[in-house]
């Protein structure tokens, strides 16, 4: 059957093996404890595979981080084989074998039960709520989201079992949805960010039908869990392919959803600037996730919602604010309304307001400003910050390299910061000095 003869709402059910010599995974590219834990099922009378995005990863030539188990077994039964084993999930039940660092997870095979059955439920627009209807193998392939994902490592013959036509479109570097397109967005929704995000990390192409209904359910995305959509975001941005990521973003219509605040930004920002920015910034990221250096959730949000920060300060100042005002209510703003869609948690928003209310502070060059600047415990990161506004505009190339003189050479920048302090008291302009409070005497 040809590609153009494969209809994405009959998934395909004949069983076709790939024997290890064709396919050319081994056992060597696998993690040890995964291993343990295929070979501890088969002992015990279980069947047991390797499945997902290991078997995919390892047939491209990639690195698996994680190494995930498909079985027979029930919860229960994993649970009675193995000590360092944990039962968890409520609408997926699942069990963890623990080593050390490393988490096996083992999921029993599933089946798409009737609408009737108490363990499977979904809402009444049918995003699935709960599922832990067990079944064969064949069962399992059928329910998994992409053809990709749907590929069974087996340690008792090395050979690769497909039952959907994934290793064709692994082949063919394409990404297809496993039965009805629509049906499954409506089931689960963050499918759709997960389609970009796997289309950007495998550099694989969106089927044509997978990709269709995407800009026209998006809106869906908005009922979905703001935690879990956090979760998705940092997968999709921290992970080495962020730029790829957000450029299918837009190409879907995603990004009005999960960012409107930076997309209504970008779309009004004319002259680009903005976008050339937010793009430079996650380059920037896949470069330091390249080169193993550390990434943080709070720089990176920075990053995304500076267009919006930028857009709404606009706006404040036209109304007359003042300016320390108009930054502090700006970024309470793109804050709040932001975290209704994504949970970002405090500890990362915090910082990431602080590394755009210190911007201003880069222009001044007073002495006293210059020292505690850099005393900063967000300055680095908001230096960091400057050097990539740098990269969109020119107009702070003296700010970059008065504050890169400022950390190499603190006599010379401490030079350049008395002749401004010079200057300000000439022209009157210096701080005014905080007025003493006078002390009450205690009466005895």
């Amino acid at each position: 059957m040809t590609d153009s003869e494969r209809s994405i709402d009959s998934p395909i059910h004949e069983l076709r093996v790939i024997p290890r010599d064709v396919h050319g995974v081994s056992r060597k590219q696998m993690s040890p404890n995964a291993l343990r834990v295929l070979y501890r099922l088969r002992e015990g009378g279980y069947g047991a595979y390797l499945v997902g995005g290991a078997v995919r990863d390892l047939l491209i030539g990639g690195h698996p981080k994680d190494f995930d188990v498909a079985t027979d077994a029930t919860p229960e039964q994993v649970k009675a084989l193995f000590r360092n084993c944990r039962l968890i999930g409520r609408r997926f039940r699942l069990a963890h074998v623990v080593y050390g660092r490393e988490i096996i997870e083992v999921a029993t095979f599933r089946a798409n039960g009737g609408d009737d059955d108490g363990d499977r439920q979904t809402d009444d627009g049918g995003r699935l709520l709960r599922d832990n209807i067990y079944g064969t193998i064949e069962d399992d392939a059928v329910r998994r989201d992409f053809t990709a994902n749907a590929l069974y490592y087996a340690v008792e013959d090395f050979s690769v079992r497909d039952y959907v036509g994934g290793y064709a479109d692994v082949e063919a570097r394409l990404l297809r949805l496993i039965g009805e397109p629509e049906a499954r967005y409506r089931e689960d929704p963050v499918r759709m960010l997960r389609a970009a995000r796997l289309a950007a990390k495998l550099g694989f192409t969106i089927e044509p039908a997978t990709a269709e209904p995407i800009a026209r359910l998006a809106p869906l995305l908005a009922d979905a869990s703001p935690a879990r959509l956090f979760e998705e975001t940092l997968k999709m941005f921290l992970a080495g392919h962020a730029v790829a990521s957000f450029e299918l973003l837009e190409a879907h219509g995603l990004l009005p959803v999960l960012l409107p605040e930076t997309a209504k930004a970008l779309a009004s920002n004319s002259s680009g600037a903005l976008r050339r920015m937010l793009l430079q910034g996650l380059r920037n990221t896949d470069k330091r996730v390249a080169n193993d250096e550390p990434v943080s959730p709070a720089f990176l949000y920075a990053v995304l919602l500076w267009p919006a920060y930028c857009r709404t300060l606009a706006q404040l100042q036209a109304q007359g604010v003042h300016p320390a005002e108009a930054q502090r209510r700006a970024a309470d703003r793109v804050t709040l309304h932001q975290v209704e869609r994504v949970a970002l948690p405090r500890r990362f928003s915090l910082p990431m307001q602080e590394i755009w209310l210190l911007q201003p502070r880069f222009s001044q060059r007073q002495r006293k400003r210059v020292f505690r600047l850099l005393a900063h415990p967000r300055f680095r990161a908001a230096f960091d910050f400057l050097e990539l506004r740098l990269a969109a505009s020119d107009s702070h190339a003296e700010d970059v390299a008065f504050w890169r003189e400022a950390q190499q050479e603190p006599s010379a920048a401490l030079a350049v910061a008395e002749a401004g302090d010079a200057a300000e008291a000439v022209d009157g302009e210096g701080d005014a000095p905080s007025p003493r409070r006078r002390r009450r005497r205690r009466r005895s």
